[in-house]
């Protein structure tokens, strides 16, 4: 049986099993979008600096992570990612819900995220999870759909 994972902050010793899971769980997409997902390219090592990170560590590695960015009014899920081989175990929704104890915990009552209108999945999961699409957008790179949550 797999353990049930630990939810902690990252740390520098970290970053290499960042990248490795950003490439693992966002490479799906890759074909799908028609370019690597921006979570693949980014530098974790700058996001541990300039980010709140967590990840969910089941003793024998780092298997989802979390980049959160306050902001006055809301906290921005910059990034939500999961070991391939471990969605569907509900680590994805542990970070989600981490996400909205810290929201909670500086009196911030909204959470933001945004992901690829061609994540389809992703979509179907935050309406789930009770959050709202706000809007459409499309930068020079990507396609975009954004999504809020109020919290009580």
């Amino acid at each position: 049986m797999t353990p049930e994972p630990t939810l902690r902050p990252a740390i520098a010793a970290d970053v290499p099993a960042l990248r490795d899971l950003a490439e693992r769980a966002y490479g799906v997409y890759v074909e799908r979008i028609g370019r690597r997902p921006a979570p693949m390219n980014d530098d974790y090592g700058e996001k541990l600096r300039i980010a709140e990170v967590f990840v969910a560590d089941d003793g024998g590695g780092v298997v989802g992570l979390i980049v959160l960015i306050p902001a006055a009014d809301h906290v921005l899920i910059e990034n939500v990612a999961v070991d391939p081989a471990r969605q569907g175990a509900g680590i994805g929704r542990a970070l989600l819900n981490l996400a909205e104890a810290y929201a909670g915990e500086r009196g911030i009552d909204e959470l933001r995220l945004y992901t690829n209108v061609t994540m389809v999945e992703n979509i179907r999961l935050y309406t789930r999870l009770g959050y709202r699409e706000t809007g459409r957008e499309t930068t020079a790179a990507f396609r975009r759909v954004n999504f809020s949550k109020r919290l009580n």
